[in-house]
């Protein structure tokens, strides 16, 4: 056979062993994913259970790499300490290893019992996890015939001149060697299929021991680098476990190397020979490495946040306030003043959910704009927190009665407006989406009567803004005076959709109920913002003690009394 035969088979035994490799990883994932995560989620308490949950995850996974991905995604959820997050990691690199015993097992009788059987359970298995199993049980099987491939195709290199003048060469240069192996193992995203295709070649004479030994650390260090770049788009939460995983076994590998030719004489001597050395340097490599680095995880963990502290985020900028200066609280006069640029930006933000809640019921709307009006929220309960926080310190200050009064103005404003954007986010932005699910819409005659109502609450939020700005006492009448108004407008909403009800409208009928609340929430809003007016009325004498009049005063109109501005 040629040298082309040969790598050609070569190449293709390895490629099947990936595939194998794949295909576990893919039918345990699928099959006890949920269980996995559950695992490692109850094992996070301390660092001996986490280095267990770590070993046990990754033995049927075979894939250290698949959980740093798991980890990862906990720990950027804040579901796992980073130090415990770490420990899972060195667990899985010895998972890793005792995988590789395991497969490396002369069991070639087993390979089609386990594809026979494993194709049985996919093709006729009664559930999704049987199913899936199988797969696994193939992938199992298809390691197994990689294995003898390769070494059955590796056998003829052993007398290859050429081959053996390159081995040479690599043999003398270990830093070379390790860093290709590394390369190859983060290429091929599994440590495994590296070492058990080493092995291989040493067990039947094509690669040197003593090169073999460079392979294994450039392999250790390979396997850390490929979940760190599988997690390079997370957030540094995210990134960490990986990073520290490198640190790590990347750092042992490293340290490994520069000791390997004091170390190699020992090596060869006591790890055993052949296919047998290359394995059980790797599982002590990564037992070494457990039993050095656990108690030091939490101080790899320091180093870790360091390296990759968290970077602020244009949601982080939205959400931090920009006036609310602590020096300024000092002075209540700049401080109060800070507050009030800060709750008008809280009332911007307020303004611009309410502009596009229209959009959210509109024919043509989406739940990506649901849940970005919904996202938005949080912006407005960040800020609403950071002033009442500032306020409340700022208020155990000796204050003026002025400056009194207007700390309550901010904080009335504040808390009307947070109010407001609980309503669009959990009331509004439900009814948009039981809308969008019931793939509905209303009527023309009535999306125009809830436009015309939006319209006018989208205006009575201007006037609330400015009279919160201008603190205009014929504002706050005009505010107060708008309640009149909006419960006519809602009573004749109300009507003319129980008229288009009665004609049996299908539109009508299919979104009655919805048509009827979104009023009723944007009346609630309504509400909210005349609540700013009430603080300027009744530092100006204008409110009475209650909206109901005295019988003597019965026969007074509206006009002529005072009562007639509604209070509380």
């Amino acid at each position: 056979m040629t040298a082309t035969g040969f790598l050609i088979e070569l190449l293709g035994g390895i490629a099947l062993l990936l595939w194998g490799v794949r295909m576990v990883r893919t039918g345990v994932s699928r099959a006890l994913g949920s269980s996995l995560h559950r695992l490692l989620r109850a094992a996070a308490g301390n660092r001996l259970s986490a280095l267990g949950a770590g070993f046990l995850v990754t033995v049927p996974l075979q894939s250290s790499t698949a959980t740093a991905l798991i980890v990862g995604a906990f720990a950027e959820r804040g579901l796992i300490a980073l130090a415990a997050a770490l420990a899972v990691m060195l667990g899985a690199d010895i998972g890793t290893a005792v995988v590789a015993q395991l497969l490396a097992i002369d069991l070639h009788w087993l390979s089609p019992i386990s594809i026979i059987v494993g194709f049985g359970c996919f093709v006729v298995g009664p559930t999704t996890r049987v199913r899936q199993l199988g797969r696994a049980l193939i992938g199992v099987g298809l390691i197994m015939l990689a294995l003898r491939l390769v070494v059955a195709s590796s056998e003829p290199l052993r007398t290859s001149p050429a081959l053996a003048a390159v081995l040479t060469a690599l043999e003398d240069d270990i830093v070379f060697t390790a860093a290709l192996a590394a390369l190859l193992t983060w290429l091929a995203h599994s440590s495994i299929a590296v070492i058990l295709t080493v092995a291989g070649l040493v067990g039947v004479g094509v690669v040197p021991p003593a090169m073999a030994l460079a392979v294994v650390l450039g392999a250790n260090a390979g396997g850390a680098i490929a979940p760190f770049v599988a997690t390079s788009a997370s957030p540094p939460p995210g990134r960490r476990p990986a990073l520290g995983n490198l640190v790590m076994r990347g750092g042992g590998a490293v340290l490994g190397l520069a000791a390997l030719p004091w170390l190699a004489p020992l090596i060869l001597a006591h790890l055993g020979s052949g296919t047998g050395l290359v394995l059980n340097l790797h599982l002590a490599f990564n037992l070494l490495m457990a039993i050095l680095m656990l108690p030091l995880v939490g101080l790899v963990a320091r180093l870790v946040t360091r390296l990759l502290p968290d970077r602020p985020t244009a949601a982080d900028e939205l959400l931090r306030p920009r006036h609310l200066d602590k020096e300024a609280l000092q002075e209540p006069s700049v401080a109060l003043a800070n507050a009030a640029r800060e709750a008008l930006r809280l009332g911007d933000a307020v303004e611009a959910m309410l502009r596009q809640t229209i959009d959210a019921f509109a024919p043509g709307s989406t739940p990506e704009l649901v849940k970005k009006i919904e996202a938005e929220d949080d912006v407005v309960d960040a800020l609403h927190e950071a002033i009442k926080l500032y306020l409340t310190k700022l208020s155990q200050s000796e204050l003026e009665p002025e400056e009194s009064h207007r700390c309550f103005e901010i904080l009335t404003f504040t808390t009307n407006f947070e109010h407001i954007g609980d309503i669009i986010d959990r009331n509004l932005m439900e009814l948009a989406t039981k809308k969008l699910k019931a793939g509905v819409r209303f009527s023309d005659e009535g999306f125009a009567e809830i436009e015309r109502f939006h319209a006018r609450i989208v205006a009575s939020m201007q006037m609330a803004l400015s009279l919160f700005m201008r603190g205009d006492l014929v504002e706050a009448r005009r505010l107060i005076a708008e309640k009149t108004e909006l419960r006519e407008m809602e009573a004749a909403a109300a009507e003319s959709h129980l008229s288009r009800v009665g004609r049996r409208l299908p539109q009508s009928l299919q979104t009655s109920s919805l048509h009827i609340d979104v009023i009723r929430d944007l009346k609630r809003i309504h509400s909210h913002l005349t609540a700013v007016a009430y603080p300027i009325l009744e530092r100006a004498g204008e409110l009475s003690p209650t909206r109901l009049r005295r019988p003597a005063d019965a026969s007074t109109s509206a006009a002529e009394s005072p009562a007639a501005v509604p209070g509380h």
